[in-house]
This record gives structure tokens, sequence and C-alpha cells, in this order.
């Protein structure tokens, strides 16, 4: 009798156990939740988020508050989150700049691997190599025979060093082997403006940033950085069209959370933004803002990170990047 009450203290103690592993969080979300975006207001990694955001707080019945905390590439955002309580009420809202950050940047205050756990992509963003009329390229290998012909008098504009902006050309580059000065600039209206006016000559842009000065004739779209071509220039080849297989830099824009944040309330992010993003109005904005779908689980997403982590390291080294 002793025994059989034995063994049934045991079985109960283990179904309690696996019931509180199954809801240690039931109530969550009981307040707002802080959504920090490192970057700045306007740019594709802010408006992606609140398109997702919209349906999202009415999903989960708290608002979701964004808090732009940009500074020294995203990290300063990024580092604010890393130290927050792992409760789910702190996110990220980044993009794979998340990724590039460690190669650039010394002495990073987290690790970008094993800081934060991945809930959702948010889809992946095209950009487009746009460069003025007036340079007189209708293509993209016109334009590198002529920098191959000419080492070191092109140039290319950049939000900064270490961004998806820089090392999308440092790619293209290394796979087309012609060399060209960065520039960098503190935001993409100000490298536009510069690549419009023929002081710089090409950019890797969002498409649907550059689909206005393309469509007035003020740019041409040469490639597109994506896995096939946009929606939106349906007449410009990708990289891998043109005959650079080599150079392609997949732009992600997602959502993290600090590493020890309860995996049931990641799934239950990870479910509810993925239903949020399935509603036709949010595929229509989405769409709209050159967004295409990128289905990853948490743990689909932890590992691309830790992979273009490495990737990253290894590009920045080979085109001579130095860390700040």
């Amino acid at each position: 009798m002793q025994r059989c009450l034995l063994v049934m203290s045991a079985v109960l103690a283990a179904w309690c156990t696996g019931a509180t592993a199954q809801t240690v969080t039931p109530n969550w979300p009981q307040r707002p939740i802080r959504a920090v975006i490192p970057f700045g207001a306007g740019s594709a990694t802010d408006i992606v988020p609140r398109i997702a955001f919209d349906p999202l707080t009415a999903q989960l019945g708290q608002p979701i508050v964004v808090e732009n905390r940009v500074g020294a590439g995203s990290t300063v955002g990024t580092g604010a989150v890393a130290k927050a309580d792992p409760d789910g009420y702190t996110l990220l809202a980044t993009s794979n700049a998340h990724t590039i950050a460690p190669s650039i940047y010394a002495n990073l205050p987290y690790d970008a691997a094993n800081d934060f756990a991945g809930i959702i992509p948010f889809g992946s963003v095209a950009n487009v190599l746009v460069i003025s009329p007036d340079k007189g390229f209708k293509t993209i290998q016109e334009m590198v025979a002529a920098a191959k012909a000419k080492p070191g008098s092109f140039n290319y504009a950049s939000v900064g060093v270490g961004s998806a902006t820089h090392l999308s050309v440092e790619r293209l580059r290394l796979s087309a082997g012609f060399a060209a000065v960065h520039i960098p600039f503190r935001g993409g209206p100000e490298a536009l403006t510069e690549v419009v006016a023929g002081r710089v000559d090409f950019y890797f842009c969002p498409v649907n940033t550059a689909l206005p000065f393309i469509r007035a004739g003020t740019l041409l779209g040469l490639v597109v950085n994506a896995p096939h071509r946009s929606p939106e220039l349906p007449d410009v080849p990708t990289l891998r069209e043109a005959g650079y297989p080599d150079a392609d830099l997949p732009i992600w824009i997602g959502l993290l959370a600090p590493a020890k944040t309860p995996r049931d309330i990641i799934a239950r992010l990870h479910a509810e933004t993925e239903r949020a993003l399935r509603a036709p109005v949010t595929q229509q904005k989405l769409a709209k803002a050159g967004v295409e779908p990128l289905n990853l689980s948490p743990a689909e997403f932890d590992a691309r990170i830790r992979n273009e982590i490495e990737a990253n390291g290894a590009l920045a080294k080979v085109a001579g990047i130095k860390p700040n």
C-alpha cells in the first residue's frame, strides 16, 4: 500500500511539473509591451514592424509601444534589450544588421547569438542597385566593366559602415572583381540625394524607397539583391541572373526577445505574429512596402542568425572591414 502511494505521488508530481512547464506565464500579457527598434523612424526596419504590430496589438489585448533607440549602427538599442528583464515585455524589432554588428564592433556589450531568442521574421526586403541615368550605364555588366577599366574611380553610398547597404556592395564588388570607394551617410535620404545628383555613383536601396525615383526617371535600377525579381521592377534582373551568384546578401526584418524569455511566450508571440502577418490587410501593406514572406520557426530563425553572424564575419575579413 505504501509503495502504491509513493508511485501515485511520483506520477502526480511529474504531472504537476509538466503542467507547470507548459503554463509558466498563463496570464501574459497583462500590461503594455515595449518594442525597441534600433533604427530611426521612417526606415524600413521601423515601418515594417509597425505594420505587423497593428493587428498584433488587437490580438494580444495590450498595446505594443514602439521605442526608436538609435545609435552606433543599431547596437545601442540592441544592447538595451539584451539587458532587459526576459519577461516578454521588452522585444527587439531589428534587421540583419544584427548579424553584421559583431563583425564591425570589437567590443559589443552583448552577444548577438546567445543573448537573444528569435521569434519570427516579418519578411525579407529586396534592395535595388540604383544609379543616375546620366552615368550612361544601362546594365550592371556595363557598370562593372567601367569600374574594372578605371580601378578606384567609382564610389558608392551606404547608410553606415557595416550596414546591410554597405555589405551588399562589398559582396557584389568581391563577386564581380572591381574596386570602389565607400562613402557612408547618416541615412537613406541623404544617400539617395547624392546618387540622384551624380556625386555618388551607386547605392543599394530598398525597392519601395527607390521606386518613385525610378518611375520619375531620376534613377535607374540595374540589379536586385533578392532571390527573385521584384514584382515592382519586373525588368530588373537579380544578381544571380546578372551573373553574380555569390553576391546575394538577403535582407530580413524580424522580432527577437532576450534569450531567457519563457519559451511559451516565444511560442505564443510566434503564433500570434504569424497570424497577424497572414491577414489580407497586413499582406497588402507589406507588399506595398516591398516585403516578401519569410517563413521560419523560432528555432530556424535562431539557426539563420547564427549562420549569418559567421558568414558576415568572413565577408568583413575578406573585404578588409576593420572593427570599430
